[in-house]
């Protein structure tokens, strides 16, 4: 994998690029709309079948910063993850993988989490369109959701690229990108008929841990002249881990549970109309469906109930969401107006999930008999943008003008198991909703041949929070030849999500959920007065490169966090003065997120390193932590270290050895109940992998494997309110085989 060496040629290119479009951009509009018949001709074959790019524009701009990764088709080819694209993308600087909060409840749910501010604030999107289905999962006192997350609605051989933007770079994209953005880039259809098939087999060395067997294709062509297509299909199952397999890792009697399995069906499908040489139109549409194989995992109860017992024994499914989307997109060219897209997306995720008791039921436990609850979320997307070249003297812009509106509706009645206290009523409707408009300008100005600068603005409006200002302000300068400078500074928002801001929406616990010496029943409800949750995020960043396979970059990221929404119970308000023990969700007080970022890539052999390189990513926390309470944010390594050994053995056979460093994870030190804890934390560990990637014939190719090659296990040894940093497992050595066949 090589993402530094990436960010170093696209860089370059960029520039060049830049230099090339300010050259254009200063001649005047009638002069670009007298272009040559044949020059148009050829732009116009070009687009035939590819995405518009549009050299300069903002966006492209900022995907050079320092802060941005890319993995292509290749890495995903050469280091195939087993199920979750989450597996890989953690791979990356500043990218680790953690719980939804510090309590270590749901701990082996780990999703992506960017440079320490939390998964709830790492927007996934797929070719540009938000995916939100993981907020059709209830969020509980101290911000669990039982959820994988949305990093694996598509399957790894429908991937084309990953994008990986962190810190600045990500502010452009609105609420939820604080900690930055995972853009998943689908394969777009092609000139000729071309398909594939893929099936991949891991087998763990120890019985006790699941294995994962999945399968999938890809094929796209033209249908007509204007018509062309892509379909991909995908059918996975990753085999849950054995109830029992932390037995004898834990202080409590009962042991915590493994990780759940999950079995996943995929289907999209993609039509695209070429109306004109310069007017695409296209049309999206799937269905996929992830369903968890129980391994025994409950919230605050020490032991498994007999129904859980039963169920996890089974391996039944417990929660189960099925996610629906369609979407259309035009890219049009308008001459001298510039170019534009516009995107519509509907995405619709019903959710199933095994009811759970509440207080005095065994909180969070199965009611027996099992009864079942549906959630369904339906969320709009609509965005435009349009690129305008500008000229301001013998300085060339590129101006880029969007608007945007999101719709989330949600209903679950779920939410509302739990009665609110006597004399408090509620409308008796599951439903709550959220509209957001937005506006926003952002302009790539090349200042001189070294200089690039790009500032933007962008207007969120919340029906319900009011407005959101995001400034941002990033530029490129160019010492010289090797040299290059990257900062940026903005500011970035979440607004509350919609079980945090519904009054309707109460959390009902006691015993172990209430503060200490309040010995009855407390509540949570939802607060319709919160503020979002917002940050000032800064980065600086160096890179250099030789031309000759050397390059390397380093970043300082800083990022100032304030109004975090929790509710948890130690450092909530006082109880809202009714006569009974009702808390509401809050805003925090300040937080700070600080550390570095770098990346060394070594040619050993061959021209550039062309047959044997090595590549070195680091990331360092220096600071995860709320000013207030010197609580962590999330438990995430002190620092990372990724490493690969890239050998080119041949046209036909390629290996690479890999490790992977992490270091200490300290936990929080107070309970929900404001009692000290004494819980462990979790001590650094390396991880390494093997493998090697034939390609059999033009047609066939074969990759196989070892991960975990030392055998590092680590055991969950900690569960519910008391968890430390041993939250989660970390599977033993595995094997793996996969093979794929294309015409």
């Amino acid at each position: 994998m090589n993402p530094s060496s990436c960010h170093a040629r696209l860089f370059r290119r960029h520039l060049i690029a830049s230099a090339a479009a300010c050259t254009l951009l200063g001649m005047s509009a009638h002069v670009a709309a007298q272009s040559t018949d044949s020059e148009s001709a050829d732009a116009d074959a070009d687009y035939q079948l590819q995405e518009i790019t549009i050299s300069g524009t903002a966006e492209e701009q900022l995907k050079q910063a320092v802060g941005v990764s890319t993995i292509t088709k290749e890495d995903i080819e050469r280091r195939p993850p087993a199920n979750d694209l989450s597996e890989l993308i953690r791979t990356m600087p500043g990218v680790n993988l953690s719980g939804a909060s510090s309590t270590g409840a749901f701990g082996n749910q780990r999703q992506i989490d960017l440079r320490g501010m939390g998964p709830e604030n790492t927007l996934i999107l797929i070719d540009g369109k938000p995916v939100q289905s993981r907020n059709s999962s209830m969020m509980r006192r101290s911000g669990e959701r039982n959820t994988r997350g949305d990093s694996n609605w598509v399957p790894a051989n429908a991937v084309e690229r990953i994008e990986v933007l962190r810190g600045p770079a990500a502010a452009r994209y609105g609420s939820g990108a604080a900690g930055g953005v995972i853009n998943i880039i689908t394969k777009r259809p092609t000139k000729k008929l071309e398909g594939e098939v893929t099936t991949y087999f891991r087998l763990p060395e120890d019985g006790d841990e699941g294995d994962t067997r999945r399968a999938g294709f890809n094929l796209s062509g033209p249908l007509s002249e204007t018509f062309s297509f892509r379909v991909y299909g995908n059918v996975a199952k990753t085999d849950r881990d054995a109830v029992d397999i932390n037995a004898g890792h834990g202080s409590q009697a009962a042991p915590a549970a493994g990780r759940e399995g999950v079995r996943n069906r995929d289907i999209n499908g993609l039509l695209r109309w070429d109306l004109t040489p310069d007017q695409v139109l296209e049309f999206e549409a799937g269905v996929s469906r992830q369903g968890n194989i129980y391994s025994g995992e409950r919230f605050v109860q020490a032991d498994l109930n007999p129904i859980q017992r039963q169920m996890a024994d089974q391996g039944a499914e417990t929660n189960r969401m099925l996610r629906r989307n369609v979407g259309i997109t035009h890219r049009g060219r308008w001459g001298r107006w510039g170019d534009s897209r516009l995107i519509y997306q509907y995405e619709e995720t019903d959710r199933r999930y095994v009811n759970e008791g509440a207080a005095g039921s065994v909180e969070g436990g199965f009611t027996d008999p099992i009864t079942w609850n549906n959630s369904n979320l339906k969320n709009h997307f609509l965005n435009g943008e349009l690129y305008m070249p500008l000229t301001t003297g013998a300085v060339g812009h590129m101006l880029t003008v969007g608007a945007e509106y999101r719709r989330e509706q949600l209903r679950d009645p779920g939410s509302q198991n739990a009665n609110p206290p006597a004399g408090f009523e509620r409308s008796g409707n599951p439903e709550i909703s959220a509209d957001t408009w937005a506006l926003y300008l952002e302009d790539n100005i090349a200042l001189t041949d070294a200089l690039v600068v790009t500032p933007g603005l962008r207007l969120d409006h919340h029906d319900k929070f009011g407005n959101n200002w995001s400034p941002s302000l990033n530029a490129t300068y160019q010492l010289n030849e090797q040299w290059a400078i990257n900062g940026g500074v903005a500011r970035a928002f979440k607004a509350p999500n919609l079980y945090q801001s519904n009054p309707d929406y109460w959390y009902y616990t006691r015993g172990n959920g209430c503060p200490i010496g309040v010995d009855r029943n407390c509540y949570i409800q939802g607060n319709p007065d919160l503020d979002p949750e917002t940050s000032i995020n800064k980065e600086i960043g160096l890179s250099w490169t030789n031309h000759q396979g050397w390059d390397a970059t380093v970043a300082v990221f800083d990022n100032d966090y304030k109004n975090k929404i929790v509710a948890d119970m130690p450092f909530a308000p006082p109880p809202v003065g009714d006569g009974y023990n009702r808390y509401q969700w809050f805003n925090a007080g300040k937080a700070k997120v600080r550390g570095l970022e770098g990346s060394l890539n070594v040619p050993l052999l061959g021209e550039h390193g062309e047959t044997l390189k090595l590549f070195n990513n680091l990331t360092v926390m220096d600071q995860n932590k709320n000013k207030d309470t010197g609580q962590p944010l999330s438990i995430i390594p002190k620092y990372t270290l990724n490493s690969t050994l890239d050998w080119r053995i041949n046209r036909a056979w390629s290996a690479e050895l890999s490790a992977t460093l992490y270091g200490k994870q300290k936990p929080r030190t107070i309970g929900a109940r404001g009692q000290e804890l004494t819980t462990e934390g979790r001590g650094s560990y390396a991880l390494f992998g093997l493998r090697a990637n034939w390609q059999i014939s033009r047609n066939l190719r074969a990759g196989f494997g070892v991960e975990n090659l030392a055998d590092k296990r680590l055991y969950r040894t900690a569960n519910a309110e008391a968890a430390g940093a041993a939250t989660y497992n970390e599977p033993g050595r595995a094997y793996y085989i996969t093979l794929t066949g294309s015409f």
